[in-house]
């Protein structure tokens, strides 16, 4: 495997006619006199192409672009952008969903030669896949947005991105989609018969978030160097969708939702105030003091555990398995109904 390098390519003397070079993706490419400033300036912005192209040759003339090197183009662009705090967002995997339609019915066609005809073609590809109104309409969006950019890094005409923009949203009721039942918020009942049932560190997340209206991608990341504790109302800046837009968001915290952190304070500055592995401890701390079985008999604690187990709690929860907490407990507290 070649050894990777993030050097620049070299500015050559091509000795047989006396010119600059420069040899880019395996091509060279003549710049000029040796030397003059004509071929520097040429060098400059033949590399400087070829970095923002991620590495990569712009085609010659934007007829030679598929619509499958359009998408492997945007893919590579996408990855970085779509990222927040390191990690990659869900719109990566909204986008993979909506260019496999579009990559499988048209990844080999000129970009020159996709219309709007054909965007209403994958369309009605995502109706047939059971795809709602909402959702189609969104992965539409994606699949123009990436021509757009294409636009911008001058490998679409923008002629196509144009005609593509005509292709107006699926309308409710006058479409075959269909249509998605409006999520309302849970009643303060089904709370309060949930919340005797979930790990102690599960049900403080939960009331933190109903005495602050936090979201929960917010009660996940919460630390203690991220709390203002100046005053007698504490504050958060919590993290949100609109973020990239410049906006800000404080989360206040009045004394109910403090006396929920207040011990969480006393650990690093750092760490997580809601940690999956604290709550497998308390877990296992109350499962021994329920304990019927005499210690001298049977398993003591900490000598029936596994040396190198597949999953291993950690320290922060993530939106994905503070959900599933809540779901496998709202899944005992509310029991299918037996016929």
């Amino acid at each position: 495997m070649p050894r990777l390098t993030k050097s620049l390519p070299k500015y050559r003397k091509h000795k047989a006619s006396g010119q600059a070079i420069v040899t880019l993706a395996t091509i060279d490419h003549y710049l000029g006199p040796y030397g003059t400033q004509t071929s520097r300036k040429e060098y400059d912005r033949l590399v400087a192409e070829w970095q923002l192209n991620g590495r990569r040759l712009l085609p010659q003339t934007v007829a030679e672009f598929t619509i499958n090197e359009l998408l492997a183009a945007y893919w590579r662009f996408a990855k970085d952008y779509y990222t927040k705090d390191g990690t990659p967002t869900a719109e990566i995997a909204a986008i993979n969903g909506a260019f496999s339609v579009l990559r499988r019915l048209y990844g080999a066609q000129e970009l020159s030669e996709f219309g709007p005809l054909a965007l209403k073609t994958v369309r009605e590809e995502f109706i047939k896949k059971g795809l709602c109104r909402g959702y189609v309409n969104q992965s539409v969006g994606r699949i123009k947005r990436a021509f757009k950019w294409g636009v911008e890094n001058e490998v679409v005409p923008v002629t196509v991105y144009q005609a593509l923009a005509t292709v107006a949203g699926l309308r409710k009721g006058k479409t075959e989609a269909r249509e998605t039942v409006p999520i309302l918020p849970i009643g303060e009942e089904t709370v309060d018969r949930t919340l005797p049932m979930l790990s102690l560190i599960v049900a403080d997340m939960v009331r933190f978030q109903l005495l602050t209206g936090c979201r929960p991608v917010e009660v996940c990341i919460i630390r203690p160097c991220d709390i203002d504790t100046s005053g007698n109302v504490w504050f958060y800046p919590g993290s949100h969708k609109t973020e990239h837009h410049d906006k800000d968001r404080i989360v206040a915290i009045g004394p109910m939702g403090q006396e929920i952190l207040r011990p969480d304070l006393l650990r690093a500055r750092e760490a997580y105030c809601f940690s999956p592995a604290d709550s497998e401890r308390q877990r296992r701390r109350q499962r021994h003091e329920q304990r019927a079985t005499p210690l001298s008999y049977g398993n003591r604690p900490g000598i029936n555990r596994k040396r190198r187990p597949k999953r291993k709690a950690g320290e922060q929860y993530t939106t994905a398995s503070y959900r599933r907490a809540i779901h496998r407990t709202c899944d005992k507290a509310f029991p299918p109904a037996v016929e």
